[in-house]
């Protein structure tokens, strides 16, 4: 008998989950240690923060309740660091997978990217859950624009991955440089502190960051009186995730031989 005709979109979507499952279950067979550690630390992290801000240096931070600026701003940053950093790490771990011609290098990229953004978005709703056991207001004024900012938050985060992930397996000094790099990014991006309180000329440049421009979004629609930089644009934001996921795609198509052959 013949065998049934499939699309390439089929397949496509037929990889993406088998990826998708093979990805939570390797996290899974890790044992519960490490999936506690993946939900405790950013969860630390956000309490720390969050008391050193709220209990010790301010009531209000812009206009807006600190628990959660410091929760928000955290929960949509981690969104974009963990989906960029493990899917940059994608292909060079995933090599055994493309003995399958089906799977393509970018395939593993785009799947990580997804994991990662979903478990991130999960903690962050932890995170919100907690505020709300702690009679906090978590319910945001405008939840289009929250959505808006989460999203392009994770384009970008992809479209880091999609980039990174092939100079990693070509040339493998290139990860010191590329992780070091989230740390000028997590503190010239408006995490830990207001952007807007930054004297001119300063926020300006801050303001060149497309994830300035998305975390300030996400915070605006939780919190209509929070105080927001000048010249807030979401398109600026998307602009640049679209041109990082075209370019990231473009190295993926031209060096797809070469990262397989690694």
């Amino acid at each position: 008998m013949a065998e049934p005709y499939r699309s390439s979109l089929s397949i496509t979507f037929s990889v993406w989950r088998a990826l998708f499952l093979r990805e939570a279950l390797t996290r899974i067979s890790g044992g519960r240690g490490r999936w506690f550690w993946i939900v405790a630390e950013p969860l630390a992290h956000m309490a720390f923060l969050a008391f050193v801000f709220a209990e010790i240096r301010h009531r209000v931070i812009a206009g807006i309740d600190p628990y959660i600026w410091i929760v928000v701003g955290l929960s949509a940053f981690f969104i974009f660091r963990r989906s960029a950093v493990q899917s940059m790490w994608a292909i060079d771990d995933n090599q055994a997978m493309f003995v399958y011609r089906q799977v393509r290098p970018v395939d593993t990229v785009f799947v990580r990217a997804a994991l990662d953004g979903f478990l991130n978005l999960l903690i962050g709703l932890v995170a919100l859950g907690i505020l709300v056991m702690l009679h906090h207001d978590v319910v945001p004024e405008q939840p289009l624009l929250v959505f808006s900012g989460v999203f392009g938050i994770w384009l970008l985060g992809l479209g880091f991955g999609l980039i990174a992930s092939v100079p990693i397996v070509l040339v493998q000094e290139t990860s010191v440089f590329l992780n070091f790099l989230m740390l000028p990014l997590y503190l010239a991006s408006g995490v830990i502190f207001p952007v807007a309180m930054i004297p001119h000329p300063y926020a300006q440049w801050l303001a060149y960051n497309p994830l300035v421009h998305a975390l300030e979004t996400i915070r605006l629609g939780f919190s209509s009186s929070y105080h927001v930089i000048q010249g807030l644009d979401m398109s600026y934001v998307y602009l640049w995730a679209l041109v990082s996921i075209f370019f990231g795609l473009v190295l993926q198509l031209r060096f797809a031989e070469r990262v397989v052959a690694q």
